[in-house]
Parts: C-alpha cells; sequence; structure tokens
C-alpha cells in the first residue's frame, strides 16, 4: 500500500475541489447555447463535463455540432465566464486555511485543472494569490484529462516520481488522469460527481471536508 506520508507535491483540481464553481460553469454553458438556439443543458449534464478542456466539454455536450458551431460555443461560454469572473467563486470550506497549513509543512502544492491557462491566471489575480501555488497546468497548455501528460509534465518540472505526488480531485477525470500517471489520489465527495464513481479508481482516501485531506496525509 502507498505512504502518502512520502508525499512532497500535491496537486489539486480547481473547478469543484477547491472552487465552488460548478454553478457557475452551469450558468454560462447555458447561457451560451441559448445565444447560440442550441438545446440548454440542464445542470446534471454540465457536471459531467466538469474538470474536461473547454473543446472537449463543448463536443460532449453538444455533439452534433459542427467544428464552426462549437467554436462559437466555446467563445460564448468564455465571454461569458468572464463577465461573471469578476467576482471570484467562493472556495469550499477549509480550503484556503488547509492550503496554507500545508504550506507551512513543506509540501510542495500545484494545480491541474481544465481552465485555461487565461482563466486561471485571472481567478489567481483576482484572488491575489498569483505566487501562492507553486506550479500549475492548463488544459489549453497540454492535454485534457483524464490523458496524464499534465500531472507527468508536473512531476518533471518538480523532479519527482509520482509516488511522491498526490492528485486531489472530485471527477472521475481527475482519478483518471491519477491513476493513469500510476500516482495515489484523494478523491472529495462535494463535487461535480458522485463519490461513488470515484471509488471505482481506487482513491486512497475520500473525504467529506477538504481539511480532512491533513489526515489522510
Amino acid at each position: 500500500m502507498t505512504d502518502l506520508s512520502t508525499a512532497k507535491l500535491l496537486i489539486f483540481d480547481w473547478d469543484g475541489t477547491l472552487s465552488d464553481s460548478v454553478a457557475r460553469i452551469a450558468k454560462c454553458i447555458q447561457m451560451a447555447a441559448q445565444e447560440y438556439s442550441q438545446p440548454v443543458p440542464q445542470y446534471a449534464d454540465v457536471a459531467e463535463i466538469v474538470g474536461l478542456g473547454l473543446h472537449e466539454a463543448i463536443m460532449r455536450l453538444f455533439p452534433s455540432c459542427s467544428h464552426y458551431e462549437s467554436s462559437l460555443l466555446q467563445a460564448s461560454y468564455s465571454k461569458h465566464y468572464r463577465s461573471e469572473d469578476h467576482n471570484p467563486c467562493d472556495f469550499f470550506p477549509g480550503v484556503i486555511e488547509t492550503l496554507q497549513e500545508l504550506r507551512v509543512e513543506g509540501y510542495q502544492l500545484a494545480v491541474a485543472t481544465g481552465k485555461s491557462r487565461a482563466g486561471l491566471d485571472r481567478v489567481l489575480g483576482a484572488l491575489d494569490m498569483q505566487d501562492f501555488f507553486h506550479g500549475s497546468r492548463c488544459a489549453d497548455e497540454t492535454l485534457s484529462k483524464p490523458d496524464p501528460l499534465m500531472l507527468e509534465e508536473l512531476l518533471s518540472e518538480f523532479g519527482v516520481t509520482a509516488q511522491q505526488a498526490v492528485m486531489v480531485g472530485d471527477t472521475e477525470f481527475d482519478m483518471q488522469m491519477a491513476e493513469n500517471a500510476a500516482m495515489p489520489r484523494i478523491a472529495v465527495s462535494y463535487g461535480a460527481h458522485h463519490i461513488d464513481r470515484l471509488r471505482v479508481f481506487n482513491p486512497l482516501a475520500c473525504v467529506d471536508l477538504f481539511a480532512d485531506i491533513k489526515a489522510a496525509l
């Protein structure tokens, strides 16, 4: 059994794991669909794609769209999200305090997200957290989850092995990505996907509160 006490690098998904942003994502996708007269997906439909890169998410939600129509929907979603994002979504309870404690304890912290680089940088700037995380990878600068490339790039950047890192996420895409990278993983139960779906990927811990990650480590 993997010993999480050897972990040096902690990698976090953003939407649905750190940030309570799934409702905003759903709202902006729904507005994009309305703008271009596409079938408006329900909240539950949008929750299915949280964590994917925007291109992959739009293709799953609107499979009959042409490449051109998909590009219009992506641009519309980004426009609406930027407009909403002047007030960043709240973190889930205990997130910022726990992250600060983990930093003090000597862990390297990184983000692996389906957000764009511009989107992640924008929210980090709004939160005055530009220098808080030691590294990050976004879907538009590498491959989308569940491909393991963004994790492999972070491992290379920090000079650690997969067994010295832990992925923390709320979706099947996070868990599968970590499994594909042979990386230990922790699932949170409060995000986009039901915890039973995450257990299929054999996380080393399932937590109901973000602060419980410390005990799992």
